[in-house]
């Protein structure tokens, strides 16, 4: 028997019911593929965002922090912050672009080095999780990705 004045703690309100929030469901996914990747790719010395930078600015050449940042859909303050350590580890080089407020990013022949030798490593990664997940799922998964 439930003792007067504590019923209402044992109903369950909105806020107390258990739901599957997406944007919760995909953090953690996305902190769980994260640590795979960036377990894989340690033994080049850069993490999977680390990675991701450098494979775009090697496809851009060159390339401003605005654009890099539009591209990763990453405001411009993250994107300085990313660069900045990459640039101190020597990986890229950054430059007063044409309009002298902006900075561009290219690599540095040890940051072709460092992509050249994770690009293997998340490969094997990409494979490891395809295979987790079986072709059709991952497929699946990249096209409804895409969509949000």
């Amino acid at each position: 028997m439930i003792a007067q004045g504590r019923e209402s703690e044992t109903r369950e309100t909105p806020m107390r019911q258990r739901t599957d929030c997406y944007c919760n469901e995909l953090r953690k996914a996305g902190r769980r593929l994260s640590a795979r990747y960036d377990a894989a790719l340690a033994p080049a010395g850069v993490n999977v965002g680390q990675f991701s930078m450098l494979r775009q600015v090697d496809h851009a050449g060159e390339i401003s922090l605005t654009e890099l940042g539009r591209r990763a859909e990453l405001d411009r303050s993250t994107v300085g912050r990313n660069a900045r350590v990459l640039v101190r580890g020597g990986l890229l080089d950054s430059a007063p672009g044409a309009d002298r407020r902006e900075a561009t990013l290219r690599l540095t022949p040890q940051g072709r080095e460092t992509l050249a030798a994770a690009f293997p490593l998340w490969t094997q990664a990409q494979a490891e999780i395809e295979a987790a997940l079986g072709r059709d799922a991952a497929k699946a998964l990249r096209r409804v990705l895409s969509e949000i």
